[in-house]
């Protein structure tokens, strides 16, 4: 039994979140929203939200009914590695947020309107423990990310969408300047993170996101120095957090 008295959420104490649960299990949608705004504020988590995450995890069991358990899940996984004083409970949750990654698999269906299918595939970043790419994907509408060219040290700009896939150098007052070209991977060249990505989206159904992510995993050139480099690993590289000591190898898992 959790003491929930002892823990806080957004507002403070947390005795509101086991009433909460227990009316959310039955889709009351204002007592879902409570969640959210409780254990997720604004992205920010709490130890209340870690230790809603085992019964979480037992609501999403319940495909449909606890479709928003696994989102909520999802996104308090995806800050697991703020700073929030609750690190060994984290540790305990290992189990539940490899149940939490095999849900979130298995639901990557072919079929999925396209903003659900990333929804799942994000939660299962996040489970796994990359809340990089957790927090980097989207559906390359409008996808814009900045790296510091490994040369020559300038801040290139990436964009991958409806306005062009290319690399430049930003301007304020002018714009995206200097525009290059990206260079998308060749799909079979993938490797680690980047060809679990594609794969999935390939076997989802989902051309946009899986045309988006060869260029995010591709090559951009610097309109600086004309220097070559990987853009993924280059982001990975400036941006990575440290991986939680629990972390799961996911690239040699099957979906």
């Amino acid at each position: 039994m959790i003491d929930w008295s002892t823990r806080h959420d957004a507002y403070g104490p947390a005795y509101a979140i086991p009433g909460l649960l227990y009316r959310a299990i039955g889709r009351d949608q204002e007592a879902i929203d409570g969640l959210w705004g409780r254990l997720c504020h604004q992205g920010t988590i709490t130890p209340a939200s870690i230790a809603a995450l085992p019964q979480l995890a037992e609501i999403a069991k319940t495909e449909g009914a606890g479709d928003w358990a696994l989102d909520l899940a999802g996104a308090i996984a995806g800050g697991l590695l703020q700073p929030h004083g609750a690190d060994e409970e984290v540790a305990r949750c290992a189990a539940t947020l490899a149940e939490l990654r095999a849900m979130a698999a298995g639901r990557l269906r072919s079929g999925l309107a396209g903003k659900i299918y990333l929804s799942r595939l994000r939660a299962m970043l996040a489970f796994d423990g990359q809340p990089l790419w957790f927090e980097t994907l989207d559906d390359f509408t409008d996808s814009f990310v900045t790296v510091a060219c490994p040369h020559c040290d300038a801040p290139v700009t990436i964009a991958v969408g409806e306005y062009g896939c290319y690399s430049s150098i930003r301007d304020w007052n002018l714009g995206d300047v200097h525009q290059v070209s990206l260079r998308p991977a060749i799909p079979h060249e993938l490797t680690g993170t980047g060809r679990m990505l594609h794969e999935s989206a390939v076997r989802g159904g989902q051309k946009r996101l899986a045309w988006g992510l060869t260029y995010l995993f591709g090559q951009a050139e610097c309109p600086g120095c004309g220097s070559v480099f990987g853009i993924a690993g280059e982001y990975a590289a400036a941006h990575a957090p440290a991986p939680w000591d629990f972390a799961r190898d996911h690239t040699k898992d099957a979906l």
